[in-house]
């Protein structure tokens, strides 16, 4: 079966893909890989003609995973959520199309038959854009999915008009990243309807709605770290079989995702979850690898050790922060880390010690550090 990679850069109109991608859905087209990274190459087969998509994760901790998403997942991934909020509705797209989230929004359209309305992004995410998109939505029953740092800014110091759209929206799919309890706190002193969902590419996105899998989901805990199956599930990774056969295995007569994730999941099929397992960083629903952040401080003169740590922030969710043993100016550090790694990698906190706390056995002190940079 053939693919067809499709660039998406900063001033794409999202509503270009809908055509290609109702032809994958229906089987008449190729399957579509949107993606932002230009000349991005995607080696390998598919492995059946059911594959409708290929998403790239985020590479945060190594080379991006190219996930590959049949027709029956992505149904059963909108499907869910049309039983999970009880309609079907219009959707606003405020998220990039090659992100897991922002391309389910045209998936779930396509599969309802409404029109989703796009948010102008051609100045990033702005209030006055989104509360300019949310006022021409005209169906009677209105989605959008945000991240919480959007969700943060649209709450900070809001408009009556802009407070006046979100309370018109059924229900807002929260996600990418922890909400925090300060925000989750604010939306509800405002009466909006948010819904914090939990997923990942691997899972057409979110599968876990206010803690409850959606219909045909089921999540288990083994040994702490979180395995997802069901019929949302990818069918593995482009061009990577022993990637494939590392995080999707069988047990018990069925196939599971190994997340990355720590949780718990109660009697009744609550699912916790309590963070990541590796050393990344979510901020902004982006994913941040500490440990190459840490690299790439590490590699300036004048700096003898560092440790990359995320910290609590009521915008980002969680920010990345970096304590350094050594002499080099913060705003050197800052201005490595752009250029290597990308703004959303730049430390918000910067704190420079003569010598890392360390714990009786001779580690690293983390809980200590973390401390001062919140401190910080």
């Amino acid at each position: 079966m053939e693919l067809l990679p499709v660039h998406t850069p900063d001033g794409y109109d999202p509503l270009e893909l809908l055509k290609p991608l109702a032809a994958a859905l229906a089987g008449e087209g190729p399957a579509v890989a949107p993606h932002a990274v230009p000349g991005q190459v995607f080696e390998g087969t598919l492995p059946n003609d059911e594959i409708a998509a290929v998403i790239s994760t985020s590479g945060s901790t190594g080379t991006p995973k190219q996930t590959m998403l049949s027709v029956d997942a992505l149904a059963a991934s909108a499907m869910g959520t049309a039983f999970a909020l009880k309609a079907e509705g219009q959707w606003l797209l405020t998220l990039p199309v090659h992100y897991v989230a922002g391309f389910q929004v045209l998936v779930r359209s396509l599969f309802a038959g409404t029109q989703p309305w796009v948010m102008d992004a051609s100045h990033g995410f702005t209030p006055e854009s989104f509360t300019s998109a949310a006022a021409e939505l005209t169906d009677r029953v209105r989605f959008t999915s945000l991240v919480p740092t959007q969700l943060h800014r649209l709450l900070t110091d809001p408009t009556p008009e802009t407070l006046r759209l979100l309370r018109r929206f059924d229900r807002i799919l929260l996600g990418g990243a922890p909400a925090g309890a300060a925000l989750r706190s604010l939306a509800r002193s405002h009466d909006l309807k948010i819904t914090e969902t939990y997923g990942m590419s691997e899972t057409c996105g979110g599968c876990v709605y206010d803690g409850t899998p959606l219909d045909g989901v089921e999540i288990t805990s083994v040994g702490g770290r979180l395995r997802i199956g069901g019929g949302v599930l990818a069918d593995g990774y482009l061009g990577s079989a022993s990637l494939t056969e590392e995080k999707f295995v069988f047990n018990s007569g069925r196939r599971w995702f190994v997340t990355d994730d720590a949780g718990d999941v109660a009697l009744d099929g609550a699912v916790t979850v309590h963070g990541r397992l590796d050393d990344v960083i979510i901020t902004g629903a982006l994913k941040v690898s500490a440990a190459r952040v840490t690299d790439v401080i590490e590699e300036l003169p004048g700096v003898e050790q560092a440790m990359v740590i995320g910290i609590s922030s009521e915008e980002w969710g969680s920010a990345v922060a970096a304590a350094i043993v050594g002499d080099v100016d913060a705003e050197v550090i800052r201005q490595a880390v752009h250029v290597e790694l990308g703004a959303h990698a730049v430390p918000k906190a910067i704190v420079t010690l003569d010598a890392f706390p360390l714990l009786p056995g001779g580690k690293p002190d983390r809980r200590t550090v973390r401390a001062l940079l919140e401190r910080a």
